[in-house]
């Protein structure tokens, strides 16, 4: 920092010389020396006068050397007439300087970034403090802010140790942290070219370029997942990003793959069972190929039909008969009746109870004048009876009951 500040006192000493020298030299010639050349010219030229009067080349000698005297005294005015205008004190120069070291330091304080250099040095300074807060599992978490600041002071620190393959990566993380895929990108691979085997650096540049939002990248991480799924069928980190690349490209078979496969490696009673049955069940209705289906027709009776909110909502809800506890569920609003549609495991509640694996069903449809979720008083409804299922059937309802 001092050396820029340095450089930039230097280059305003520049510039002010470049102001003043001239006009300095300028004031510094001597008047007399001025009045000695044109002496010496005079009595020059005089000799070359009497030189070509001898050769007979001038005949009128007398005349021209009266115009040389005339010339000389033009030249040289009497020191003693007083009429000789004093020199301009070298001081006036000094507004000049002023106005251009103001002029200079406000287009700089305009234009040259010096609160983002001032930010820069902070970060700079902070930069230790932060590392050993980010690397502290008890110290209070960085805020984004912070992670930012920690992002550019990494930044930084990179210009000068860019082999640094630590901070690539943490300079990777942070990128995705805030939600800057160009940054997380550019750092992963630059850490990939720095360990080209390294499987976290890998499987890190494979995840960013699974997130993003460019067709083209999630195909390079696709790829790049399987040639590592190959090398490492077993790891739980690969498949699933292997299968949320695959849902992305909506490659919904090796999604449904890359989930089964994770299902056996998962511990009893893992968290993440629920969530990876109900992707699948999702998946396989995104791709067609649900188990079983629910088709549904509703109408409505010549009474609700006369009383049918405008703006109003439909809720259908599909039990097993025995608990009042909904298989699927789904959300509509009021089309035009008779109304065709169909249900399947994409709208089950929960992973482990699909609509698939029921034997028997009943239907509910509710038509929610504002919108609520909650049944209200005056709320038209209709059910079915309890019908076997096993994943063909359709189902009737007739909305004719009000709600009281």
């Amino acid at each position: 920092m001092s050396l820029y500040w340095l450089t930039l006192l230097l280059l305003m000493l520049a510039a002010c010389a470049l102001f003043v020298l001239p006009a300095w030299r300028n004031h510094g010639v001597d008047r007399h020396q001025r009045d000695a050349l044109n002496k010496a010219f005079y009595h020059q030229r005089l000799q070359e006068l009497e030189e070509d009067e001898a050769q007979g080349t001038v005949a009128e000698r007398p005349e021209m050397v009266r115009e040389l005297q005339q010339t000389l005294l033009a030249d040289i005015p009497d020191a003693e007439t007083g009429n000789a205008r004093a020199p301009v004190s070298r001081w006036v120069l000094l507004p000049g300087v002023l106005l251009l070291i103001c002029v200079t330091l406000g287009v700089y304080l305009k234009t040259g970034g010096l609160t983002q250099l001032t930010a820069w040095t902070q970060v700079q300074a902070s930069l230790p403090q932060l590392r050993a807060r980010m690397m502290d599992p008890q110290a209070k978490p960085l805020s984004m802010e912070e992670l930012a600041r920690l992002g550019l002071g990494i930044r930084s620190s990179l210009q000068q140790d860019p082999q640094n393959l630590n901070d690539w990566m943490i300079l990777g993380r942070i990128g995705m942290v805030l939600n800057n895929v160009t940054t997380a990108t550019q750092a992963f691979q630059h850490a990939l070219q720095l360990a080209p085997t390294n499987e976290e650096v890998r499987l890190s540049y494979a995840e960013v370029l699974t997130r993003s939002g460019d067709a083209e990248d999630n195909r390079e991480g696709g790829a790049l997942l399987q040639e590592m799924q190959q090398q490492d069928g077993s790891n739980l980190r690969i498949l699933a990003l292997l299968a949320f690349n695959a849902w992305e490209q909506q490659h919904y078979a090796q999604a449904i793959d890359a989930w089964q496969t994770m299902l056996p490696l998962l511990p009893a009673g893992d968290a993440r069972v629920e969530k990876i049955t109900h992707s699948i069940a999702q998946a396989k209705a995104a791709a067609g190929e649900q188990a079983g289906s629910l088709p549904l027709t509703i109408s409505l009776s010549a009474a609700a039909e006369k009383m049918l909110p405008p703006g109003g909502v439909m809720y259908i809800s599909v039990s097993d008969g025995l608990s009042p506890v909904p298989v699927a569920v789904k959300r509509v609003p009021p089309g035009h009746f008779p109304l065709s549609l169909t249900l399947d495991d994409s709208n089950a509640m929960m992973p482990d109870r699909l609509l698939s694996a029921q034997h028997q069903v009943k239907v509910r449809v509710r038509i929610s004048r504002d919108g609520s979720a909650n049944p209200q008083s005056g709320d038209w409804f209709g059910e079915s009876a309890v019908t076997p299922y096993d994943g063909h059937q359709s189902v009737s309802v007739e909305v004719n009951q009000q709600q009281r």
